[in-house]
């Protein structure tokens, strides 16, 4: 068997772990495994490399991936496929691990209608909104991230007395802005998911300052449907008059060591994919699910919906008071 690996979209800490574990599992195997630098783009320029148990090492504790990353908009024309397909047969690949997202799996989708080889998709996206399985690679180190950056926030907003607006990454899902303001006892989380009325919004901080809070952290999501952090923080003044500063996390939560929930997980599914090919299945994702490994179809990961938690989301209301 040859196969090829790549990373593709936004990058997720714990892609390197998942790098690593496919290619010392498809090696434990006797297989031929190559690297695809910089995702679609080099799969279309034929940029592989031959890769052994020693290519991966001391590599598990690094975000980023070593593979390189890129969003290709060549590979969504026929030409860029057809390419992309010359480089694979070139190569003589039978079978094709891809690491990534939705976007991800929409080319993968597409690659499958021209090409013949097996294709298993690894959920690497640190915004958890890939259906099939309960956390993505990269994830939880994301909300560690932002959580620590809240805590650190929170003690400014207190001795400023002011509120702070902190935008997270999820453009269409809320995990991020979920988890990570619930644990760090933010007083209000706006995600895309649920319509926030900045009238109750504003009602709830008027009431916080009655109880004598002083401060108050709101934790949005980038595609709330009231707009960015900066233009809520606007609104709100014009509501209730109180100054407030606007921190924007953006990609400081795609860097970083990964956690290890995050290594494990990633180290879990890079060898079931291997488990998977060896099986002769193609056209899925693996994820895990309640503890279990399991396996979906590509375009059911992004057809279904995933929901948020919710439990979780009712705690919100009920937390601050």
């Amino acid at each position: 068997m040859r196969v090829a690996i790549l990373t593709s979209g936004g990058d997720a800490p714990g892609m390197n772990a998942a790098i690593r574990s496919a290619v010392r599992s498809a090696k434990n195997l006797n297989w031929s495994v190559f690297g695809i630098k910089r995702g679609y783009r080099g799969l279309i320029y034929g940029e592989l490399d031959e890769m052994g148990s020693r290519s991966v090492s001391n590599i598990i504790q690094h975000g980023g991936t070593i593979l390189r990353t890129s969003r290709c908009k060549e590979f969504e024309t026929d030409e860029g496929l057809q390419q992309a397909k010359r480089t694979l047969e070139a190569y003589g690949i039978q079978a094709l691990i891809i690491i990534g997202g939705d976007g991800s799996f929409h080319g993968a989708v597409a690659l499958a209608k021209i090409w013949d080889g097996q294709i298993v998709g690894l959920p690497g996206t640190i915004d958890n909104d890939l259906f099939g399985t309960d956390y993505t690679i990269g994830y939880d180190t994301a909300v560690n991230t932002a959580v620590e950056a809240i805590d650190k926030i929170r003690d400014t907003a207190e001795a400023q007395e002011r509120f702070f607006l902190i935008e997270v990454m999820g453009r269409e899902a809320g995990f991020i802005a979920l988890e990570a303001g619930l644990s760090s006892g933010a007083e209000e989380i706006m995600v895309p998911e649920i319509h926030s009325e900045l009238g109750e919004v504003h009602k709830r901080l008027m009431q916080g300052k009655q109880r004598g809070k002083t401060s108050s952290i709101l934790v949005v999501a980038e595609g709330n449907h009231e707009g960015n952090a900066y233009e809520i923080g606007n609104k709100l003044k014009n509501l209730c008059g109180s100054d407030y500063r606007v921190v924007v996390l953006g990609h400081i939560q795609r860097g970083g060591s990964p956690t290890a929930r995050d290594r494990i997980l990633a180290t879990k599914l890079g060898a079931y994919a291997v488990d998977v090919l060896a099986e002769g299945k193609t056209g899925v994702m693996v994820g895990e699910v309640k503890g279990e490994l399991t396996t979906i179809p590509l375009e059911q990961t992004w057809q279904t919906k995933k929901p948020l938690d919710p439990y979780l989301l009712r705690l919100i209301s009920v937390l601050d008071t």
